[in-house]
């Protein structure tokens, strides 16, 4: 299926095109553009005008550049000033020929996850658009846009920022008619001057939601009132989530390996449903979800049951089972990837789901299953980083944990503080941990293994798959 002509993608960004095609996708990456798509040659860490050549010959329908590369034809290249430029032009664009219903997610956890909830809670009720993976920034945003077909009914929007004032042109670019904010935490605090100051950037998702937009905001936070106040000034419906005496409220939620089952209440009805994943944060943010569905004027009784199609993304608490010995029965472990972030408080949520886990005994070397915990560094705390770590020894979940490895100048405050009879080891870096794995993990074992990406603990998570070979935890 068209999506963008030629003619279409000159006319959005004021470019220059020498001939006739049709595009049917927009790639900013050679390694997974398909044949028929828009290659956007983006500077980043190499000019993507070096790889115009290699997109074109791998049958990209045309290439957005900014200079005729060496030894390239002008025939299929849309010439524009500025690539980024471009490609935010290109975007706007999208989003101005549809009439879909779009939502717009920001907050300091959970808004990959979230953004997959709903498209989720929504795939039943119209054609839905969303990014494939944390498309969330200057550029990722656009290119969602520029990527949606004209004919979507419900459009996802993920905005993130690591700086201030990053969320709001993202917001007045996608123009949402509803946001969710998820929640406030100690994240990227390095570039702002506190929880509030992160509060405020999260507001200002706002600020491109029309005057009568919705605002699907977290009430037990303590920066609800910032949220709340900002919405006020923007003239926008206010719709709170929580646990107690909200618009929509948690009820109760029970966790167990595989489900989370939750009970809520909100726009006059009582709800009954579950999650395929285990993690009390990820039932609020359902409940959050639902409130956006019926904001965006679908069925939230519907979304509340297809909402359990759901699986988190990659390295955000997915589970696996690792078989560490095929011919014997049971040896395996319960691996927990949340390797891709981690803050206070995704750590805290992390540590209840492997609390609530249940270790198999009778095998492996130990005999008796553990719950254990590979830790790396959490980056971005600003200046109370140091005790941040350290106060997560008291973390009441932790201490159902049997024990905790960790790996980098700042988890070892944590390990530092750790109960003698729960400290693992320790290393410098998560490289050093990954190659000693065999001996942190065993057959039994439930092992999460979480923190920023910066941290590398990915490659923990690595090493442990090579232990054995990797089956999903509903076989």
């Amino acid at each position: 299926m068209s999506l963008w002509t030629a003619q279409d993608a000159a006319a959005a960004t004021a470019g220059q095109v020498a001939s006739d095609w049709t595009a049917t996708g927009v790639s900013i990456d050679t390694r997974t553009l398909q044949p028929g798509d828009l290659f956007v040659a983006l500077k980043d860490v190499r000019d993507g005008h070096d790889f115009v050549a290699a997109a074109l010959e791998k049958e990209a329908a045309a290439a957005l550049v900014s200079r005729i590369p060496d030894g390239v034809s002008a025939a299929r290249l849309l010439i524009v000033e500025d690539v980024l430029d471009g490609l935010v032009a290109l975007g706007q664009a999208g989003r101005q020929r549809t009439r879909a219903r779009v939502a717009a997610i920001t907050g300091s956890v959970g808004k990959t996850s979230t953004k997959e909830m709903l498209r989720a809670a929504l795939a039943g009720q119209g054609k839905c658009h969303a990014a494939e993976a944390s498309y969330n920034n200057h550029w990722g945003v656009p290119l969602t846009l520029a990527r949606m077909p004209a004919d979507t009914d419900f459009a996802i929007i993920e905005i993130g920022m690591s700086n201030p004032g990053e969320i709001a042109p993202l917001s007045k670019l996608a123009r949402p008619h509803v946001v969710m904010v998820t929640t406030v935490a100690a994240a990227h605090l390095a570039a702002f001057d506190s929880l509030a100051g992160i509060a405020t950037e999260k507001a200002s998702i706002m600020d491109g939601v029309a005057p009568d937009g919705v605002a699907i905001l977290n009430a037990d936070i303590e920066t609800t009132d910032i949220l709340q106040q900002h919405a006020t000034t923007c003239g926008l419906r206010q719709v709170l989530f929580g646990e107690e005496g909200r618009d929509w409220t948690l009820r109760d939620v029970r966790l167990s390996d595989d489900i989370t089952i939750i009970s809520a209440t909100g726009s006059g009805e009582d709800y009954l449903f579950k999650l395929n994943v285990s993690g009390r944060h990820f039932a609020m943010n359902a409940v959050g979800v639902l409130a956006m569905v019926d904001a965006l004027g679908a069925d939230p009784v519907t979304a509340s049951l297809d909402i359990a199609n759901w699986r988190p993304p990659p390295g955000r608490g997915t589970r696996e089972i690792i078989v560490t010995d095929g011919a014997k029965q049971g040896e395996t472990l319960d691996l927990m990837d949340d390797a891709f972030n981690a803050n206070p408080t995704s750590l805290a949520a992390a540590l209840e789901v492997v609390a609530a886990a249940v270790p198999v005994d009778g095998v492996g070397r130990i005999v008796k299953g553990r719950r254990v915990a590979i830790l790396g560094d959490m980056l971005e705390l600003g200046p109370d980083e140091v005790q941040m770590h350290r106060d997560m020894a008291a973390n009441t979940h932790l201490h159902a944990l049997q024990l905790i490895h960790c790996a980098g100048p700042l988890m070892h405050h944590l390990w530092q503080a750790l109960p003698d009879d729960k400290r693992g080891v320790w290393a410098e870096n998560a490289g050093d941990l990954a190659a000693k794995v065999s001996q942190l993990v065993d057959a039994g074992d439930v092992v999460l293994v979480k923190g920023s990406k910066g941290s590398k603990v990915s490659l923990v998570v690595d090493a442990i798959r090579k232990l054995g070979h990797r089956r999903p935890r509903q076989d």
